[in-house]
């Protein structure tokens, strides 16, 4: 008996034990990702940066998704989803043993090098399991599925930022303070002991994904093929380039701002509570907020996709919300402005799982290099929050110089810094109704 599953007649006894394996790995690399809503604000204490600099601990993982998107696919193409997965493991085990020395050393490059490792690693992983879920039945409900694995996650992403909230930000408000009036001596050595705090749960976190890098190679994953390229109509040529699909394109833009929303909405949170003058203690609960409305809208979007609402209007409808929140946030105040971001996580949770089957269509024997296209596109989460940063730290120098208090020009700065979200939902928002469409033929 042959184990490929046919996509166009899937089977849920075929399906079942597949979708929660790649779950769990969902649920790894979302632990992994949203750990840097705590190591951002971790590391600019510990290495004194600026804002823009200590928003490199997102860049450092995302834009590992540029470097080895591309060199990913051809590992896979090779050796195939299973062993991929497997890879991707190992080596994000790697990344985390790098915090060891780096902890050491208490420099800022060595830890960017862990975080890039780690981020290599989830790059295979995400290139593999992404087409591997969108692929595994229906292309119409493929945005249920991915938002099953949305799921898994967000939750291991806020059981992530609780985690490492706990372990590196308790207590890191009565350090601050310590360092007023001690010598630089005594500074380093108070910074030195902070830097440690990081070693004993990435050393746990390597030997995990090393087990599970070994387990994953035994895992029972039948082999899958996406749909043939839509047939073609009299007088028709056969497309033979990635660069014929104007539609794949589109989608890379659309979840290239999108994932730089996302990053965002989760690692600017805690950080935003801070410059808000609201105490370390209650910010560190931050990103849980944005995690949770996101999970609660995944589980709205596999009730009602595809039975109730298209992939299509669920991406709309995603997009508008966004667009609204913006100027909630901007033009709030204090806590609230924070549970407005904290509300992105509602307008963010359902465009990646509508995003890959709407980029994903139709495309065929293009998917895996489609699909390595849509993994690069994760760089946006490299290239957006610093700018993000920039902005903050810009617009705070602007307001200090005319004469604004430091505590206000922060607050005001950080809030500032979220015109960067508007463009970003425009583009998702002509994706959403026009952009998706491209290239491709409707059916009479």
């Amino acid at each position: 008996m042959s184990d490929t599953i046919q996509t166009s007649m899937p089977s849920k006894n075929n399906t079942l034990v597949p979708i929660a394996i790649i779950a769990g790995l969902f649920f790894i690399f979302g632990f992994v990702t949203w750990i840097n809503g705590a190591l951002i604000p971790f590391m600019k204490t510990i290495n004194e940066l600026t804002e823009a600099q200590s928003y490199l601990v997102a860049s450092a993982s995302y834009i590992s998704f540029v470097v080895m998107a591309l060199p990913a696919s051809y590992i896979i193409n090779k050796v195939g989803y299973k062993k991929g997965m497997s890879l991707g493991l190992i080596v994000m085990g790697l990344g985390a043993l790098v915090f060891i020395p780096a902890a050491e050393a208490r420099t800022y490059w060595m830890f960017l090098t862990g975080i890039f490792i780690q981020g290599a690693g989830m790059t295979l992983l995400q290139t593999a399991s992404n087409p591997y879920i969108t692929i595994l039945g229906p292309i119409e409900s493929a945005a249920k599925r991915i938002a099953i694995m949305g799921i898994a996650n967000k939750v291991a992403g806020a059981l992530g930022s609780l985690i490492f909230g706990a372990l590196l930000l308790s207590g890191i408000d009565k350090i601050k303070e310590q360092f007023e009036g001690v010598s630089d001596s005594e500074k380093s050595e108070l910074l030195n002991v902070m830097a440690d705090s990081v070693v004993t749960p990435y050393v746990v976190m390597a030997v995990i994904l090393f087990i599970l890098g070994v387990l994953i190679r035994k895992a029972p994953l039948p082999h899958v093929e996406p749909e043939p390229i839509e047939a073609l109509k009299s007088g028709e040529t056969a497309k033979t380039s990635i660069f014929q699909f104007p539609h794949l394109w589109l989608g890379v833009l659309a979840l290239f701002v999108y994932v730089g929303a996302e990053v965002i909405a989760g690692d600017t949170i805690i950080s935003y509570g801070i410059a808000l003058d609201l105490p370390v203690s209650q910010a560190k609960f931050f990103t849980l907020f944005t995690l949770m409305a996101m999970v609660a809208t995944y589980a709205l979007g596999v009730f009602l996709i595809p039975k109730y609402i298209s992939q299509a209007f669920a991406l709309r409808a995603s997009a508008i919300l966004g667009i609204i929140l913006t100027f909630c946030i901007i033009f709030s105040t204090g806590f609230t402005s924070v549970l407005f971001v904290a509300a992105l996580g509602i307008a963010n949770a359902l465009v990646w799982p509508a995003v890959w089957p709407l980029t994903l269509k139709g495309l065929g024997k293009f998917t895996k290099t489609a699909s390595a296209l849509l993994i690069m596109a994760i760089s946006g989460g490299a290239i957006i929050p610093p700018l993000y940063g920039s902005i903050v730290d810009t617009s705070k120098s602007k307001l200090i110089a005319q004469g604004v208090s430091d505590v206000t020009a922060s607050a005001d700065a950080a809030t500032n810094g979220y015109w960067i979200l508007l463009p970003c939902y425009i583009i998702i928002l002509y994706y959403a109704f026009w952009g998706h469409k491209l290239g491709l033929k409707t059916s009479k």
